[in-house]
């Protein structure tokens, strides 16, 4: 998969998949007119946006995730808030490749990685939990094991 390496400018808007929901849109009109992520929360915590390539359209895609982040490495949690069903952006990242992080005014060059059941994915857990708590009523609605992706600085 193509790297993506810049963050978005008006220029590049036909390389971006439109968003649906006018809810995201309007926190990513938000985002882009402050060039920070910190003017845009979700009951109260702050987020990320997430960059990522269509893995079957090709097309560029932003997503606001929640801000889970440990030592340089983010988390993306599929929640979808609970619904029974993976959100959209899932197979985008499930496909792996890179994906740029905006955090703040900053952008971070990231590789996907999802994670397992096990000991790696319970601490992430935890630490998504502790900076957004709805997760864990999310995780309570749902048959679905959540999935957690990985956004780790490239190697």
């Amino acid at each position: 998969m193509e790297p993506i390496h810049q963050p978005i400018t008006h220029a590049d808007r036909a390389a971006y998949l439109p968003e649906k929901s006018s809810w995201v849109a309007n926190q990513l009109a938000a985002i882009d007119q402050a060039q920070d992520t910190s003017v845009v929360d979700v009951q109260g915590s702050p987020v990320v946006v997430v960059t990522m390539r269509g893995a079957r359209s090709g097309m560029l895609r932003r997503v606001p995730v929640m801000r889970v982040e440990h030592e340089g490495t983010y988390a993306a949690v599929a929640s979808k808030g609970g619904a029974p069903e993976h959100p959209a952006w899932f197979h985008n990242l499930r496909a792996g490749g890179e994906v740029l992080v905006q955090d703040g005014g900053e952008h971070h060059q990231r590789s996907v990685r999802l994670l397992e059941a096990g000991p790696e994915r319970d601490a992430w857990w935890e630490r998504a939990v502790a900076a957004f708590p709805s997760y864990a009523d999310y995780q309570r609605r749902t048959d679905r094991l959540i999935p957690v992706f990985l956004l780790e600085p490239p190697a």
